[in-house]
C-alpha cells in the first residue's frame, strides 16, 4: 500500500478494501440513504432545523457558536449529488462553526435521481439569495457570506457562486474540498486512483449519470470546461477561493487543474494539497487522527480567509 497518513486510515483502507465491490445501481443508492448512527459531533451553543421559505420549502440547519454577530457560511454537502444530507454532514458542520467561527447554513439540497442537475446548483443559489437578505433566522451577522462545499457539493457550491457572480448574494469566499470539477472523467488520475482508495470511479461514473443522464451535457455542469470557456470570453470567477486536494483521490487531478483555472483566470486562489489523505478526509475525522489534524487545520485557515475578507 502507498503511505496514507497514519496508521488509523491505512486500517481502515484495509477494511474498504477486504469488503469487495458491487456493482451501482438504484438500489445501492437507496441503501446509502439508510439512516445510520454516527459519532457525535463536538457542542454547539444553537443547532437548529429551520426552512428556507419558497413554494417548496428548502430544509436546511443553522449552527451558531455563539449568539454574537458572526459571518455566515452556506454549506453544500458532499455525496455523489444523490445521497447525503444535513445528518451525514453534521458533525462536519459543528467543527466548521467552531473551528471557523461562523454561522453555518447547511442546505438539504434536491438530490439526483429524483432530482437531476441543476436541481441542487438552484437550491444553493435559492438559499445564498434568501441569507443576503439577513433573515432574523440567521440571527445577528456580519456583512458577507461565505460558501463551501465537499466532494459534489464543492462542484455545486462552485456553480452556485458562478452563478451568482456580480449580485448582491455572491459569496465573499469559497471553500472547496477535493472537489467534482470535470464530471467526464477523462483525466489519468481518475484511473491511477480509480479503485481501491475509497471512492470508486464505477460508482461516481453512475453517480454522475443519474445528475447529467445527457453524456453531451457534462460540460455544461463541469467548472474546468465552464472556466474555460468563460476566459475565452475575457470572464472569471471574481470570489477568493480556498481548494484543497488529497493524495490518493481519484479527483485530486481535477482540484489541482481546477486551482490553475482559476488561477489564470485571474481569481484569487489558495491551493492546499494534503499529502497521505483520501477522498472524503474531512469526514473521516472520528477514524483518524490524521485526518482530524488535517481538517481542522483546514476550517481553521477558511475561518481566518473569511475574518480577513471583512477587513
Amino acid at each position: 500500500m502507498e503511505s496514507v497518513a497514519d496508521a488509523e486510515l491505512a486500517a481502515w483502507l484495509a477494511v474498504v478494501r477486504s469488503g469487495g465491490s458491487s456493482e451501482p445501481s438504484p438500489e445501492q443508492i437507496r441503501q446509502l440513504r439508510v439512516p445510520r448512527r454516527r459519532p457525535a459531533g463536538p457542542a454547539v451553543q444553537e443547532v437548529r432545523d429551520l426552512m428556507i421559505p419558497g413554494t417548496v420549502p428548502l430544509a436546511a440547519r443553522l449552527y451558531r457558536p455563539h449568539g454574537s454577530a458572526l459571518p455566515l457560511t452556506v454549506f453544500v454537502h458532499g455525496g455523489g449529488f444523490v445521497f447525503g444530507g444535513l445528518e451525514s454532514h453534521d458533525r462536519l458542520c459543528r467543527r466548521l462553526s467552531l473551528l471557523a467561527g461562523t454561522a453555518v447554513l447547511a442546505v438539504d439540497y434536491r438530490l439526483a435521481p429524483e432530482h437531476p442537475a441543476p436541481a441542487g446548483v438552484d437550491d444553493v443559489v435559492r438559499a445564498l439569495r434568501w441569507a443576503a437578505d439577513r433573515p432574523p433566522a440567521l440571527g445577528p451577522l456580519l456583512p458577507g457570506a461565505g460558501l463551501a462545499g465537499d466532494s459534489a457539493g464543492g462542484l455545486i457550491a462552485f456553480l452556485a457562486a458562478r452563478s451568482l457572480a456580480g449580485t448582491a448574494a455572491e459569496p465573499r469566499l469559497l471553500l472547496l474540498a477535493y472537489p467534482n470539477a470535470d464530471l467526464t472523467l477523462s483525466l489519468p488520475g481518475v484511473r491511477g486512483k480509480g479503485e481501491g482508495w475509497g471512492l470508486s470511479v464505477r460508482d461516481l461514473a453512475f453517480y454522475i449519470k443519474q445528475w447529467v443522464p445527457a453524456a453531451e451535457r457534462l460540460a455544461e455542469f463541469s467548472p474546468v470546461h465552464l472556466l474555460r470557456a468563460d476566459l475565452a470570453r475575457g470572464q472569471h470567477l471574481p470570489v477568493r477561493t480556498l481548494l484543497a486536494t488529497a493524495e490518493h483521490d481519484p479527483l485530486r487531478e481535477e482540484g489541482q487543474m481546477l486551482a490553475r483555472e482559476l488561477a489564470r483566470g485571474g481569481t484569487a486562489v489558495d491551493y492546499v494539497p494534503h499529502p497521505g489523505h483520501l477522498h472524503g478526509f474531512l469526514t473521516l475525522d472520528a477514524v483518524s487522527p490524521a485526518a482530524r489534524t488535517a481538517g481542522d487545520a483546514l476550517l481553521l485557515r477558511y475561518g481566518a480567509a473569511l475574518a480577513a475578507g471583512r477587513g
